[in-house]
């Protein structure tokens, strides 16, 4: 379909797809579609975050609170969705979970009191949590089948879609009440998830993994192979914390310790946005270049100096040089932890990785919330920095125990 390939374009080019198989190249760009749908649908939340904190008179702890039901929805639901996905398949649960996302994101704004935007915010987990599981297990598979390590490219159109979500919100937050604004959101996620579902459907990939010979590896010990998922997990855990404390405080930090406007707040995500697309842009050259471990290193001390200025540093410039230094850093530790589980026990390994990553995401804020009450937002998000350089001090530790970089 020429718009997706028109969409997908700048993805496609930078992993030189293939062309023995049209089908996977259509496989491709719509993923990056789902990917970008909710990085898109996410950041139109997360920028809109400040106004709603107003709107229900919530402080601080309280918004960490509510906060939490977001995590607890997406953490309880991702061991499920592995299941579901082995079940009836990654793409259907992928489709079924984007438009449960794009309903969902419409309803934090229409509420009035901390309680009632916890309630609502379980929902909106149990959609994210589903649908990052459903897409990233779909994009192991079609790893698999490209053969190349290009998990990365579908996280960069996940940062696009939030740098573009972002941008909007931006825009639109000095002209729009949040609940007019996310509810605009709703239909533009639903025809992306449409568009993109409809291949998806029609090109189901586990069949063609397996009769590929990808499904028919030597088997590995059990436990190693769980202790290996476990420290993936915990990389992805540490370093997805930082992405949800700068996505949901990132933008408080700068509009109430700085006095920024909301767009300038916006901005400032726009601008970790911004520095994780062409992060991961150029994460499969990364990785093929240095190594697994060198770039969980570097990419771990990168973020741990780049929060240390956008945490502590007395002015809005030099705090969003310091977000986007951050956001480079973490750009490409996700993917490659998720990846990397997802090659050693498929969706499972997935899920299982998803569950610490995400967790680490959707828990961060609410810690941040509770530090942000007791020492200051400023104080508070240090502990991002402390988790990437975590984050590199376990990939560096595991680096001689047979953990290599996949493809």
């Amino acid at each position: 379909m020429p718009t997706l390939n028109k969409i997908g374009a700048v993805f496609l080019r930078s992993h030189h797809t293939s062309p023995a198989e049209p089908a996977l190249r259509r496989l491709r760009v719509a993923l990056a579609v789902c990917f970008a749908a909710d990085g898109f649908l996410f950041a139109g939340w997360v920028v809109r975050i400040p106004a709603i904190k107003d709107q229900v008179g919530a402080s601080a702890g309280q918004l960490g609170l509510a906060l939490l039901g977001v995590s607890a929805g997406a953490v309880a639901t991702m061991v499920l969705t592995g299941r579901l996905c082995r079940m009836f398949g990654s793409e259907r649960v992928t489709v079924a979970t984007g438009v449960m996302l794009a309903l969902s994101i419409a309803l934090p704004p229409r509420t009035h009191s901390a309680l009632a935007l916890g309630l609502v915010l379980v929902f909106f987990g149990v959609s994210y949590g589903g649908l990052n599981v459903a897409m990233n297990s779909v994009a192991v598979d079609l790893v698999a089948a490209l053969r190349r390590p290009v998990m990365s490219g579908f996280h960069a159109a996940y940062s696009l879609g939030g740098l573009l979500g972002a941008g909007l919100g931006g825009l639109l937050a000095p002209r729009l009440s949040p609940a007019t604004h996310l509810s605009l959101l709703t239909p533009v996620g639903l025809v992306a998830i449409a568009v993109a579902g409809r291949f998806l459907l029609a090109h189901p990939l586990r069949h063609s993994v397996r009769t590929a010979g990808r499904d028919t590896a030597p088997p590995r010990d059990s436990g190693h192979t769980a202790l290996l998922v476990t420290v993936f997990g915990l990389i992805a855990a540490c370093t997805a914390y930082g992405e949800g404390a700068l996505a949901e405080w990132g933008p408080l930090h700068i509009e109430q310790d700085l006095h920024g406007g909301p767009g300038v707040a916006a901005a400032g995500y726009a601008a970790v946005a911004l520095a994780m697309t062409l992060g991961r842009l150029s994460g499969t050259v990364l990785l093929v270049r240095l190594g697994q471990t060198r770039a969980l290193v570097l990419g771990g001390l990168t973020a741990c100096a780049g929060m240390l200025i956008g945490a502590l540093a007395p002015a809005v410039p030099l705090v969003m040089a310091g977000f986007a230094l951050t956001g480079l850093g973490l750009a490409n530790l996700f993917p490659i932890a998720i990846a990397r589980a997802g090659e050693l026990t498929g969706p499972s390994g997935v899920a299982a990785a998803s569950t610490f990553g995400y967790g680490g995401m959707l828990l961060g804020p609410p810690s941040i919330g509770f530090l942000a009450d007791a020492f200051g937002l400023p104080t508070a998000l240090t502990t991002v920095a402390a988790l990437a350089a975590v984050a590199a001090g376990i990939a560096y530790g595991v680096r001689n125990a047979g953990v290599h970089a996949p493809g």
